[in-house]
Formats: structure tokens, sequence, C-alpha cells
């Protein structure tokens, strides 16, 4: 999948139109927001990535992520010349995906979106074939898990980081996976945190799909077994 919709919320208009050049060039459909408020309507249009500035006239960058992550998983990169570590550790904390601080370059942006739509929608082959695992038919391109025993094939409701999670297992059955793998490929690679973030994503996947054999290897990390 190349045409990803992309949402640039930055009041810099120079800035705005030299990111956006770049972005477009990837083959991505990308709509510039210069205010935060006219952006904060357009959460429901639900694009595929949103790139943020925290400040913006209207509501803040702030104030736009808490709305986009409680109406929406889609993934978010914050972007900021204030202080530099209290940002991002506040960014992340309220659930941006990844962080740059400015000034950067533009091709730095590309790498960074690239490989956080990659990691959440997948790209290749492989990736885009069915999983079938224990009465689950995971689809890594719809990004559902349908529980086949449920009434009805029944959807699992999965956050963002549940269904990275699951896509990562069950990308390779049987193979063991770190914390720290986990925490690169669901958190990315700017994660400022606890490992024990994981085992909570692991707590409530077991929870929700309690027929999935998701093996803890203490000390180390995790793998989901075929039976």
């Amino acid at each position: 999948m190349s045409e990803y919709l992309v949402y640039l919320v930055e009041d810099e208009e120079n800035l705005s139109e030299v990111l956006k050049a770049y972005l477009e060039k990837e083959g991505w459909n990308v709509l510039v927001f210069h205010d935060g408020d006219v952006a904060r309507d357009a959460i429901g249009e639900k694009p595929h990535l949103w790139i943020l500035d925290i400040m913006l006239p209207g509501t803040d960058g702030y104030q736009l992520l808490k709305a986009i992550k409680e109406e929406t998983d889609t993934p978010v990169i914050f972007i900021s010349a204030r202080d530099q570590d209290l940002d991002r550790v506040l960014g992340l904390e309220m659930g941006s995906d990844d962080y740059l601080a400015k000034p950067f370059l533009p091709q730095e942006l590309i790498i960074r979106t690239k490989k956080l739509l990659n990691r959440v929608y997948g790209v290749s082959t492989q990736e885009q074939k069915k999983i079938e695992l224990n009465q689950y038919t995971i689809d890594p391109v719809g990004r559902t898990v349908v529980d086949e025993e449920a009434e009805g094939d029944s959807l699992v409701d999965l956050t963002t980081k549940e269904m990275d999670l699951i896509l990562l297992l069950t990308g390779e059955v049987g193979k063991a996976f770190s914390r720290e793998k986990i925490i690169e490929h669901v958190w990315g690679e700017n994660y400022f945190g606890s490992e024990r973030a994981v085992d909570d994503v692991v707590r409530r996947v077991r929870k929700k799909m309690p027929r999935v054999h998701l093996e803890t290897l203490y000390g180390y990390g995790y793998r989901i077994l075929s039976s």
C-alpha cells in the first residue's frame, strides 16, 4: 500500500510546504492544516497518519493529540521546537508514536514516516496473508482479528499496540522475541518508559484472545506457539 493519506498540522507555511512536497514525492496524499481547531474537526476522517506540531493557533498539539487518541488509533508523529526532552516525554506518554525535534532535515521525517507506516500497516506479500491460529483469523492488511468461535464471527476489539504485538508474534510463530525487540516494533525506537508496558499489552491480549498460546519466557520476552 503506497497511497497513504497523511494529515500535516504545521502553522509555519514555508515549512509546511517544504514538508508537503517531500511527503508527496513518496506517493502519499497530504493535507495540510495551519490551525489546530480546523485539524480537530477532521479527526473523524481517519487519515493513515497525523504529523503534529505542538505550537499551533487554536487547539495546540497536546490537545489535538489527546483528541485524536480518544477517537482513533491513528499513529501520530509529534514535532516541536520547544523544550525537547519535556515535549518528547509528554508526547510519548500521551500516545504519540514518534517524535522529532526542530530543526530537522525533511528526509529524516520521510524515514521516520516510512518506518511508522510500514510498522503499522505492513507492506510485504508475506504480511498480507491472513493467518489462521486457534480459530482466530488475523488479517494484517485490514488489521483485524476475527474470532471464528464467537457467534457471527465476531471481531476482536484490539488497540493499535495490541494489534502490532499480535502481528509481530504471529508473523513468526514459535520465534521468541525479547522485550527490547517488542518495544522497538510496537512503540518505536524513541520509546521512553518501562518494559512493563510490554507485559501490560500481553496481559490484555491474553484476555481478549484466550485461545492463543502466548508464552512467557522469563527474563527474556514472549512467543506465540501454534497450539
